[in-house]
C-alpha cells in the first residue's frame, strides 16, 4: 500500500506545472477570444477597414492584445509586491515593470504575427486569407497566450533577451516589406525610417522599444549581479576571498553603460535624419562607444562572468571595426557595416543575459540546497551522474 500523505504530495502540483497547465488555459482563452474578435470584424467592418494591410494590422493588434493580458495574469499573480508592507516603492516598482514588459510583448507579438500575414498573403492571395483570418487569429492567439503566460510566470534575463532578436528582426522585415521605397538598402538603414510613412514609422518604433528593451535587461542584469554578490558575501566564511574590490564603482558603470546602449537604440528611431541630422547622428554613431566600452571593458566591469564572453566580446569588437575599416575602403556598404553590427550586438546582449541568467539559477540552486541538503542529489533521468 503507498501511504496516503506520500499520495497525497505526489498530486501537488509545482510551480513549474502549475505554469504549463495554466498556460494552456491562457491558450485556449486567448484562441476563443481572438477568433470571435476577428469573425466579428471580417463580418461587420466597413469596407476601408477590410483592406489587405488595415486587416493585418487589426489582426495583429487582437493577438498582442490577447497575448499582453496572458502575460500580465502570468507575471503579477505570484507577486507579493501589490501591499505596502516594504514601502510604497516596491509595488509601484513592480508596476513600471510590468509595464514596460507589456510594451516589449506587445511590440514583439504585434511585429512577429504582422511579418507572418504578410507572408500569408503573398503566398495565397488576400481573398483565400480573409475567409481563414479568424482560424489563423485563434491559432496564433492561442499559441501567443500560452508562450507569454508560460514565459510570464518563469522570467529571467535569458527569457527577455532571446525576445529581443525576434522583436527587432520582426520589426525590420515588415518595415522592409511595406516600404515604398525598394532602393533603401543603397544608403543605409536609416534611410529606410527616414519618411513619415507605415513602413518608416513602423522601423523607428522597433528601434525605439529595442532600447527600452536593452534598458529592462540591464535592470534585471545588474539586479542579479547584486544580489548574487551580497549572497556570496553573507555565507562566505572569509569575505576578504570573495570580496570584489571597488564593486559598486563596477557595477554602477556597467549599469550606465547598458543604459546608454538602449538610451541610443531608442534616440536613432525618435529623431529620423531628416529633421534632426545632428541628433540621429550623435545617436547612431555615439552607439558605438558605450558598446565599445562595455565589451572591452567587461572582465573589469563584471568579473562574476565567465572568460569565454570576454574573448566573445573582443571578437566582436574586432569583426565590426574589421568591417567599418573594409566600408571606409570602399569594399563594403554602409547598410551591410550597420547590419552586421546590429546582429553581433543582439547576439552580444543573448550571450551576456544567459550568463546573468545562468548565475541566477546557480544561485537559486544554492540556496535550495543550503535549506534541503537532500536537493543536492541530480533528480533529471539525462543527468550524466545518474
Amino acid at each position: 500500500m503507498i501511504d496516503s500523505s506520500v499520495q497525497g504530495r505526489s498530486t501537488v502540483q509545482g510551480r513549474h506545472q502549475q505554469a504549463e497547465t495554466m498556460g494552456l488555459l491562457s491558450c485556449l482563452c486567448c484562441a476563443v477570444v481572438s477568433g470571435v474578435a476577428m469573425d466579428v470584424y471580417v463580418h461587420y467592418a466597413s469596407a476601408i477597414w477590410l483592406v489587405s494591410g488595415r486587416m493585418f494590422v487589426a489582426c495583429s493588434a487582437v493577438v498582442a492584445v490577447c497575448a499582453v493580458s496572458s502575460f500580465v495574469v502570468g507575471y503579477a499573480r505570484r507577486s507579493s509586491s501589490w501591499n505596502l508592507r516594504r514601502g510604497w516603492w516596491v509595488p509601484v516598482r513592480r508596476g513600471i515593470e510590468i509595464l514596460s514588459l507589456s510594451v516589449v510583448y506587445a511590440a514583439t507579438v504585434f511585429l512577429c504575427m504582422y511579418a507572418l500575414l504578410r507572408v500569408a498573403n503573398g503566398a495565397v492571395g488576400i481573398e483565400t486569407l480573409r475567409s481563414y483570418l479568424p482560424a489563423c487569429a485563434a491559432c496564433l492567439a492561442g499559441v501567443a497566450g500560452y508562450v507569454t503566460f508560460v514565459q510570464a510566470d518563469l522570467l529571467n534575463a535569458k527569457t527577455i533577451a532571446s525576445l529581443l532578436p525576434f522583436f527587432v528582426v520582426s520589426g525590420v522585415a515588415t518595415a522592409g516589406f511595406t516600404t515604398d521605397d525598394p532602393y533603401w538598402w543603397r544608403n543605409n538603414f536609416s534611410q529606410l525610417g527616414d519618411r513619415t510613412t507605415f513602413a518608416a514609422r513602423m522601423f523607428n518604433s522597433t528601434l525605439i522599444l529595442a532600447g527600452i528593451c536593452v534598458v529592462i535587461l540591464s535592470y534585471f542584469a545588474v539586479s542579479e549581479l547584486v544580489t548574487t554578490y551580497r549572497m556570496r558575501l553573507r555565507w562566505a566564511s572569509d569575505s576578504a576571498e570573495v570580496e570584489i574590490p571597488r564593486f559598486w564603482a563596477r557595477t554602477l558603470c556597467l549599469a550606465v553603460l547598458l543604459t546608454l546602449s538602449g538610451i541610443c537604440f531608442a534616440g536613432v528611431g525618435m529623431f529620423r535624419y531628416t529633421p534632426h541630422p545632428i541628433l540621429h547622428n550623435v545617436f547612431a554613431r555615439g552607439l558605438s562607444v558605450p558598446m565599445g566600452i562595455l565589451m572591452i571593458a567587461l572582465p573589469w566591469l563584471a568579473p562574476q562572468l565567465s572568460r569565454a564572453i570576454y574573448v566573445v566580446s573582443d571578437l566582436i569588437v574586432a569583426v565590426i571595426a574589421a568591417a567599418g575599416v573594409h566600408w571606409l575602403h570602399g569594399g563594403n556598404t554602409l547598410t551591410n557595416v550597420e547590419a552586421l553590427a546590429c546582429i553581433l550586438f543582439m547576439g552580444w546582449f543573448i550571450v551576456f543575459s544567459r550568463q546573468i541568467a545562468a548565475m541566477e539559477a546557480d544561485r537559486v540552486y544554492a540556496q535550495l540546497t543550503a535549506t534541503h541538503p537532500a536537493a543536492a542529489a541530480p533528480e533529471s533521468r539525462l543527468s550524466p551522474e545518474k
